[in-house]
């Protein structure tokens, strides 16, 4: 771990940014100079950017269709990709889908499985989260077991089932793509759609023993794409409290309104717009319905966020960085990070004059660091 005192930087705090020295030792921000300074002069350290829900992953595990067999490799791969974006704690979100290959359940027992066997050894804050389809009914016997063995502590729910052309009968856009990356036969595919459609009313009562069970091992929950106050109302009554990328205002507005947490995509914001069509992130972020901007697919996006919103004049950049910092940090319950405070981790990012990440620490050691900046902390040592 780095024993070091950053000097000549600007430096995140509450206040904003500000000239002031920085000391870190033994994995924390300490107030106490450890007497080996770096000189950071014309650089800039923030907060390490917490990402709270991302599958930018996934093409690291299977770069082409079938290619998965070095899955281990592939999560560190990924690291790397995370590191480079000035992202210290990263939620995995793994799929568990009707779709079926690289989201059905067989593959996602190998993802956690080689998130849990490399997560000792890598140096970004790897947590992996289960993103659940609700009409999977068959796989509710057992899954609160398998969640636990898999070390999943957060779990977001979601319904993607084309419910109205299914109950005419009509098959969806995209089946016969879908049904071939699942290797299935379309109208196979399109069968299991209609059988899973016609058991909508058990659903709710198999969430409701899930959900129970979920609690009782201090799971965090969540839900997915919602699109009413009535579907946010029924999630929240089942402990689900936070509200992943809510597809319209109504159900921002209920989330917020009732205590919930709200968590954004960063793409949608750094893009300009929902490439759905749906509610804008940066409409939410103006109104506060924003406690968190999340990765999504695409891992520079926080960073890019944080930076545009700080640019135009949207937030100050202290607000602006907190949606990629402090924010998703209580979001997620994790009280040891998040600000640049004695005695929390020494996550942070620190930043080049041109706003790419220049080096990238991770509870006191480097995950990242590129360019320049190395031969400063190499002097130190």
């Amino acid at each position: 771990m780095l024993n070091v005192d950053l000097v000549g930087a600007e430096v995140l705090g509450p206040e904003g940014l500000a000239l002031r020295e920085l000391s870190m030792a033994e994995g924390l921000i300490v107030d106490n100079g450890t007497g080996r300074s770096v000189d950071l002069t014309g650089y800039r350290v923030m907060p390490g950017i917490i990402d709270v829900h991302g599958d930018g992953f996934e093409r690291h595990l299977a770069p082409r269709r079938g290619a998965m067999k070095q899955m281990n490799e592939g999560i560190i791969a990924a690291e790397a990709e995370l590191a480079a974006n000035g992202i210290t704690t990263a939620v995995l979100a793994q799929f568990v889908s009707w779709e079926g290959g690289l989201r059905g359940m067989e593959f996602a027992d190998q993802v956690f499985n080689a998130i849990r066997d490399v997560r000792a050894g890598t140096v970004t804050d790897l947590r992996p989260q289960l993103r659940f389809e609700t009409h999977l009914l068959d796989d509710y016997d057992g899954l609160a077991e398998r969640i636990k063995a898999w070390n999943v502590e957060y779990v977001v729910f979601n319904d993607h089932l084309p419910h109205a052309r299914l109950a005419e009968g009509r098959k969806p856009p995209r089946l016969v793509g879908q049904a071939l990356k699942a290797q299935r036969n379309p109208e196979v595919h399109f069968q299991m759609l209609l059988d899973l459609h016609a058991r909508t009313g058990e659903v709710p009562a198999a969430l409701d023993k899930l959900t129970t069970e979920l609690a009782a091992m201090n799971v965090r929950m969540g839900s997915h794409d919602d699109q009413t106050a009535q579907q946010r109302a029924h999630w929240r009554g089942r402990g689900t409290d936070i509200s992943e990328f809510p597809e319209t205002l109504e159900a921002a507005d209920a989330a917020k309104s009732n205590g919930d947490w709200v968590a954004l995509g960063a793409p949608n914001l750094v893009r300009g717009g929902s490439h759905k069509g749906n509610v804008s992130a940066l409409e939410l972020v103006m109104m506060g319905h924003c406690d968190a901007l999340a990765s999504d697919y695409h891992y520079p996006s926080p960073r890019r966020a944080a930076l545009m919103l700080a640019a135009s004049g949207v937030l100050d950049i202290a607000a602006a960085w907190h949606l990629v910092s402090a924010g998703p940090a209580a979001m997620l319950g994790l009280k040891d990070r998040g600000t640049l405070t004695a005695g929390l981790r020494a996550d942070l990012v620190i930043l080049d004059q041109s706003d790419q990440v220049a080096a990238t620490i991770s509870g006191g050691r480097v995950s990242y660091m590129s360019g320049d900046i190395a031969t400063r902390f190499v002097a130190a040592v």
